[in-house]
């Protein structure tokens, strides 16, 4: 298991790069199929004939992904990766057969004024096919504990249940 990190432990330009994720074209069908059933997701002819020029996974399929493979290789947040917001790209689509990881990096840290123990932290997660072209980039902004203020509401919570 992965050290957890606490914000007082973050630092700007940590990185953090995940495993891979192969698209397959059964996978790719399936989640549009049931999220966003749109021809050039789900049939190849069509697909050939549209913008995309061949198949293409759904962006929101990219972003799924995207997310199984940052709570598995990503910043490890202690507490959880909880999304305050963020803003999402595709610059190219994510094709079968293409090989996912995402390389995420550390670029802002704001701690509180109004709530002490805690703080924003400003993710870069960019998604890449084999190739090292760029998929997905999500700007996501979480939010994040000190130790201090992790460990005192763990006590709290402890002294309330005896």
């Amino acid at each position: 298991m992965r050290k957890k990190l606490y914000l007082d432990e973050m630092s700007v330009g940590m990185q953090y790069t995940s495993e891979e994720h192969e698209m397959t074209v059964a996978d790719i069908k399936r989640f549009a199929g049931e999220f966003d059933p749109q021809p050039f997701h789900l049939d190849e002819e069509a697909a050939r004939s549209s913008l995309f020029g061949g198949l293409a996974a759904s962006g929101w399929h990219t972003a799924a992904v995207t997310m199984r493979l940052l709570t598995q290789g990503g910043v490890p947040v202690a507490g959880g990766s909880i999304g305050l917001g963020g803003e999402i790209t595709w610059p190219r689509p994510t094709r079968p057969g293409d090989r996912l990881h995402v390389v995420t990096t550390i670029t802002d840290i704001r701690h509180s004024q109004s709530k002490p123990g805690q703080g924003v932290v400003t993710t870069t997660s960019e998604t890449f096919n084999q190739a090292g072209e760029i998929v997905q980039r999500f700007v996501a902004k979480l939010i994040a504990f000190t130790r201090e203020a992790s460990e005192a509401q763990a006590s709290a919570q402890t002294s309330q249940k005896s």
